[in-house]
């Protein structure tokens, strides 16, 4: 039985799933890629927003307010 055959979802390259270090990539600059993706907000997963709260520095630290 031959190796499943998949593409790496960065690149596209063809990669044997069985053999390669980094799967789903092909590589860890592929692997990179992506997290860097994530991380800038470019990827997401959908769902509902949720409103962001601001807060001031005296909601986290209740001593630093002005008296």
């Amino acid at each position: 039985m031959s190796p499943a055959r998949v593409k790496c979802p960065t690149c596209h390259r063809d990669l044997d799933w069985d053999t390669a270090p980094f799967r789903p990539f092909c590589s860890e600059r592929c692997r990179l890629i992506d997290l860097g993706a994530w991380l800038s907000e470019q990827r997401a997963i959908p769902g509902e927003s949720v409103p962001q709260q601001e807060k001031s520095i005296t909601d986290e630290y209740p001593e630093k307010r002005d008296t």
